[in-house]
């Protein structure tokens, strides 16, 4: 694509870099293919194409958004599926981020938009704050219908049943391995500490039996993605230089082999850190910890063998009445199904697509995929309260599909996908890690016994 920047607007870093990504793009329209938006709403304007002439256009004239060009950056998922699908590779990430920081710096929101995003960047990071607001959510649920905005009606909608207690495991703390292989840092993130608890215990004992000294560092919180992906830079810049320095006080300290981290929307973003922060102070330091960041699943592949019932004390005690696998089972004919949703910003932010999958083989599990798995749940950070609609329907598009290959329970690796399908099904849905915490000897997840939820027939693990 050709573009007409200036000398003077290229010296800003931000507009330099989307000429590069621009000038990448060969107008092909592949992207349109994969893109959730696209597929839903069928506007040419609402695809990564779209966007991107949006988008140059705004920047090239430096003129100030307009309300249709807002209206159709703010439907964009950032579940990157485009980038995935891309045959110029397209970095269509970081082009999308930085024109929402302009937008977040040159267009007036109404009212009603501006106090929705700041309620959401000043509660969701921070965890007590969140739960607090999820208290006050379930106890206005029964009115969510009475709600005149869709928008506030999702925001009700979405606090869960019951608020799980505050877990000490979240606390900064070392946990000691079982014949130690490596040191890793967990990033125990902001919202899943106020949503779901059972997610980072399962990772703590997995790591921990497989062989990694866990220690969660001092001073480290939230990623920055939430605020990130708003265009409000100095604060997911501000959160997210914390665990810069948190994390290199612990290299600094007794080392660390790996930052661990369980929320593949998370990884992404840490993963990134060395972009977000170039030409400052923390360059170094951000590259070094995007180096390390490595989701969950790219650290049990290692750690976790392959058929090997040893590595585990409690492994010969896990075999199902009427079977061979080593894996639970509802039946006592086979193991249990397990429907894999696979995180957007997993396998097209990082590129991630089969260790989940691998893992759960490798556990016993029986794993089925469903139909178009490269689509968006909808969930998106917090794309599913401000774009409630649209979410909705792509919910209910990923629901069927899971649902189609009958599954006993469905895995995924992000807790805004679990949150949002677990809204639409009666099938219990958990964390990977969850489950492989179950197979190697860890209790069984408690979502699959939840109120309202399908559980398995007979209880799965002797």
């Amino acid at each position: 694509m050709q573009t007409t920047f200036t000398d003077a607007q290229l010296k800003d870093r931000g507009t330099a870099r989307a000429n590069q990504i621009l000038r990448t793009c060969v107008h092909c329209g592949f992207c349109t293919a994969t893109c959730p938006t696209y597929q839903v709403l069928g506007d040419e304007l609402d695809s990564p194409r779209g966007r991107i002439y949006l988008i140059k256009d705004m920047l090239e004239n430096e003129r100030v958004p307009d309300e249709k060009t807002v209206k159709h950056i703010d439907r964009c998922l950032s579940c990157l599926a485009c980038m995935t699908t891309c045959p110029s590779g397209v970095h269509y990430m970081h082009l999308v981020d930085h024109a929402r920081e302009y937008i977040e710096k040159h267009y007036d929101r109404p009212w009603a938009d501006r106090a929705l995003r700041w309620v959401l960047a000043r509660i969701l990071p921070y965890p007590m704050r969140f739960r607090v607001a999820l208290l006050g959510a379930k106890i206005g649920r029964p009115f969510a219908r009475l709600m005149p905005d869709a928008r506030l009606r999702a925001m009700l909608e979405m606090a869960p049943k019951t608020i799980p207690p505050v877990s000490r495991n979240d606390d900064p703390q070392t946990f000691p391995a079982i014949q130690k292989k490596m040191r890793v840092a967990l990033m125990t993130g902001c919202a899943q500490r106020a949503l779901n608890t059972d997610i980072n215990d399962a990772t703590i004992r997995l790591l921990t039996r497989l062989g990694a000294e866990v220690v969660v560092a001092e001073g480290a919180g939230c990623c920055g993605a939430l605020t990130h992906h708003m265009g409000k830079t100095s604060e997911s810049h501000g959160t997210a230089a914390k665990n810069i320095r948190a994390w290199m006080a612990e290299i600094a300290g007794e080392g660390l082999d790996a930052i661990v981290i369980n929320t593949s929307g998370c990884g992404t973003t840490v993963k990134d850190y060395g972009h977000m922060f170039a030409e400052t102070d923390l360059a170094e330091d951000a590259a070094t910890i995007a180096g390390l960041a490595k989701d969950v699943s790219e650290v049990l592949i290692d750690l976790l063998p392959d058929g090997a019932p040893e590595f585990s004390p409690n492994m010969a005690q896990m075999k199902v009445a009427g079977t061979d696998a080593t894996s639970p089972d509802a039946t006592g004919t086979g193991p249990l199904t397990v429907a894999y949703h696979a995180a957007c910003s997993l396998q097209h932010g990082q590129q991630i697509k089969t260790y989940p999958k691998d893992l759960l083989k490798r556990a016993g599990f029986r794993v089925a995929e469903p139909a178009d798995s490269h689509l968006c749940c909808g969930s998106a950070g917090t794309y599913n309260l401000m774009q409630p609609e649209i979410s909705k329907q792509l919910k209910a598009r990923k629901v069927d599909t899971l649902e189609a290959v009958n599954p006993d329970i469905i895995a995924a690796g992000n807790i805004g996908c679990m949150m949002q399908i677990g809204s639409g099904t009666d099938v219990p849905i958990v964390h990977t890690v969850e489950l492989l915490d179950w197979a190697t000897g860890g209790p069984q997840p408690p979502a699959l016994t939840a109120p309202g939820k399908r559980a398995p027939e007979v209880p799965i693990l002797r």
